[in-house]
């Protein structure tokens, strides 16, 4: 009778472990090794989209999530799990099944999550219809107020906005500069094609016109297996705040390289980081309607290495 009840108590032992066992992360199954992009998140679980379908990942406490530093990437420097977002390209280890795996590590490239985070802002209107609500309401006061002392007094704030614009342009140079390593390995470039993408006032939507022109350059670039870019350069006009300005012209960068990346098929890693240039550069006059039109824009050009577009 007491060996009957000792087995008896071991096979509930048995059986309870096997219950409790997923929820404390003992769940058995093979290892998984995988790339992909994240497609969707939902608090610790993330869809993957890797070359073979849709992978679920989750994490949990014990996940390192992490990615190279250095010039070797050996080291590697540990991340939150917020930097998890759709649009990542990541690798991912861990154990389950071909459909779903329990991450142990997850590694990713700092450059493949400046260019996520880029996705995403240009998915999130929010700051931009911010900006275009004040660069509206600039429009209209500059139009009907006459008070020479409140338009003094506007000129002031756009020189001191002007002022904070300037100091904020070594960060700016320096992102290009990272970027354009990015493209180091294509040596001295020649301009194989571009297309300039202009927008009513305060507005940063793709017309239907200018995704056919976006889907062709794109077409052309794509038709290379290496030595190609395309750069991507927002611009506004002088009309409003020059803060404004500059959000806007960023907006507007970031629609184009959301278009290029999601409907286009353009490989992350052949895009440069969009530049926002404000009200710099203007290629027309800012002092006529005709001339601002010009000036609300974004420059894309399809870049090739002279030797490649030389063997043509």
């Amino acid at each position: 009778m007491l060996s009957r009840r000792i087995a008896l108590t071991a096979c509930l032992l048995a059986v309870f472990a096997l219950a409790v066992a997923p929820a404390f992360g003992f769940a058995g199954g093979d290892k998984v090794k995988d790339k992909g992009v994240i497609t969707l998140r939902n608090g610790d679980t993330l869809t993957v989209k890797t070359s073979d379908g849709d992978v679920t990942v989750t994490i949990n406490a014990d996940t390192k999530i992490q990615h190279p530093v250095g010039l070797t990437g050996v080291r590697k420097k540990q991340d939150s799990p917020d930097v998890l977002i759709p649009g990542l390209k990541l690798k991912f280890e861990g154990t389950g099944s071909d459909t779903q795996v329990v991450a142990k590590t997850i590694e990713f490239d700092s450059d493949d999550l400046a260019l996520a985070q880029v996705i995403q802002a240009a998915l999130n209107p929010t700051a931009l219809e911010q900006a275009k609500h004040g660069q509206q309401i600039a429009a209209t006061q500059a139009a009907t107020e006459a008070n020479a002392a409140a338009i003094e007094q506007a000129k002031q704030q756009i020189a001191a906005t002007q002022q904070e614009i300037e100091a904020n342009k070594a960060s700016i140079d320096e992102v290009a500069a990272s970027t354009q390593k990015r493209f180091s390995e294509m040596g001295e470039v020649v301009t194989k094609d571009q297309y300039t993408v202009y927008f009513a006032t305060g507005d940063y939507s793709l017309s239907p016109e200018a995704k056919r022109s976006l889907a062709n350059l794109a077409k052309q670039g794509l038709t290379y297996s290496k030595g190609w870019g395309i750069s991507v350069a927002g611009y506004a006009d002088s009309t409003g705040a020059a803060a404004a300005n500059q959000v806007l012209s960023k907006q507007r960068a970031q629609a184009v390289v959301a278009y290029l990346l999601q409907d286009c098929g353009v490989p992350v890693g052949r895009i440069l980081a969009p530049g926002a240039m404000g009200e710099t550069n203007p290629a027309a006059s800012n002092e006529t309607a005709s001339g601002r039109a010009e000036n609300r824009r974004v420059d894309v050009k399809l870049l090739l290495n002279k030797g490649v577009a030389g063997g043509m």
